[in-house]
């Protein structure tokens, strides 16, 4: 069924980082919920796959001595979504990932692999921009940080460095990225479930301490573009602004100086940018709601 060279398990972070130095050209398989399914179907036939499902050390969320949220590349979708971290300051990266697929994906799909694919469809991928996530790599020369944005090169392909013997092992939330933020996600797909987004947009907010103007607000939509990203021009337009419709208009229409979406089979590009602008206002709107502002 599964046409495979070999198969390393890793017993550490450690051996899989000499297990790639290795094995320059083997797969990285975590829950395989995408590398198996490509091996059935033959387009990695005959590869050598590290497996690295065992490493409980890359499970889990928590907070480290920096006050980033930390979680383990490991760590499932379903495990995000009841996480009480995630609950408390991220709520809406468990709202994300659960729509991911179904049950059974959501049980054995991981965060590092949905991230490690580069797809911009990744449910995950448009919050963890808004939320200016960091990834951490460890490879032979030790830990290498950097901003989920510089993560993702083109479609499909992401800064990982099998050279050097990388692998994800860590998504990172900074304290400032989360501190008195709320935020909302919208997936758009043609069907309401076990299905790729045609559009996904994920907005947060911070607002002023009377609750009367945005602080700040970030916004990132996937499949925008070959890749995930953000929108700076809407994040400050919409900077120090009442709470008004209006301003929320202003917002949302400023998204379309920064997507490139396109034509496909599941959308034009202009109806993805007709849906874009309407995301973006609604998750604007929601995510202020939550901050426990109201727009007048």
């Amino acid at each position: 069924m599964y046409d495979m060279k070999a198969l390393y398990e890793a017993e550490s972070v450690q051996n899989a980082v000499e297990l790639r130095l290795a094995h320059p050209e083997a797969q990285i398989i975590a829950g395989g919920s995408d590398v198996l399914v490509q091996m059935r179907e033959g387009k990695r036939a005959g590869k050598e796959l590290i497996s690295i499902y065992g490493l409980d050390e890359l499970r889990g969320v928590s907070i480290d001595a920096d006050e980033n949220i930390r979680i383990g590349s490991l760590t499932s979708f379903s495990h995000i979504t009841r996480d009480p971290i995630i609950q408390r300051y991220i709520n809406v990266l468990g709202e994300a990932v659960d729509m991911v697929g179904g049950p059974q994906i959501r049980n054995i799909g991981t965060i590092g692999g949905n991230t490690c694919n580069g797809v911009t469809s990744a449910d995950s991928a448009s919050t963890l921009h808004a939320w200016e996530a960091i990834v951490e790599l460890t490879g032979k020369n030790g830990v290498r940080r950097l901003p989920i944005k510089d993560f993702y090169i083109r479609a499909g392909q992401v800064d990982i460095r099998p050279e050097d013997g990388e692998l994800q092992t860590a998504i990172l939330i900074p304290k400032a990225s989360y501190e008195n933020c709320f935020g909302y996600y919208i997936k758009y797909a043609m069907r309401n479930a076990m299905d790729i987004a045609t559009l996904g947009c994920s907005v947060n907010v911070r607002l002023s301490a009377d609750k009367k103007s945005i602080e700040r607000a970030r916004i990132a939509y996937g499949v925008a573009g070959p890749v995930p990203m953000r929108c700076p021009s809407a994040e400050a337009a919409a900077k120090d602004k009442p709470l008004t419709l209006a301003a929320a208009e202003e917002f949302s229409l400023a998204v379309l100086n920064d997507i490139h979406a396109r034509d496909s089979w599941r959308a034009s590009k202009a109806f993805r940018e007709h849906i874009a602008v309407e995301m973006a206002k609604r998750c604007l709107i929601e995510s202020i709601k939550r901050a426990g502002g109201v727009i007048e």
